[in-house]
């Protein structure tokens, strides 16, 4: 008797990331695995919006992030303390402003 064995789909790593509020910048949660997006995002909202406390919910391939390598801190971000104006230290705020 021969079987044919359904091929398995693959299942790629997802990183999740959720929004709690309006206003406020997505933030991560955690990875999960899944077989394509939608099943991503349904197993993001069941893993990590439990009590409802996410507003809006994004899922990335983890092999589509990219990121930068630690070693090479100088090189990318010492350019930008050349850059003086950007930096609030020349700038008088009045005391009726408060906390910025």
């Amino acid at each position: 008797m021969n079987k044919t064995l359904k091929a398995t789909p693959p299942v790629q790593l997802w990183e999740v990331f959720i929004r709690s509020r309006s206003g406020l910048a997505h933030k991560h949660v955690g990875s999960l695995h899944a077989e394509d997006a939608e099943l991503a995002l349904q197993a993001a909202r069941n893993l990590f919006t439990r009590r409802g406390e996410g507003l809006s919910i994004w899922v990335i391939p983890s092999h589509l992030i990219v990121a930068s390598d630690p070693s090479e801190k100088g090189m990318l971000f010492e350019p930008a303390l050349s850059k003086a104006y950007r930096h609030p230290t020349f700038y008088n705020v009045p005391e009726e402003v408060g906390h910025m």
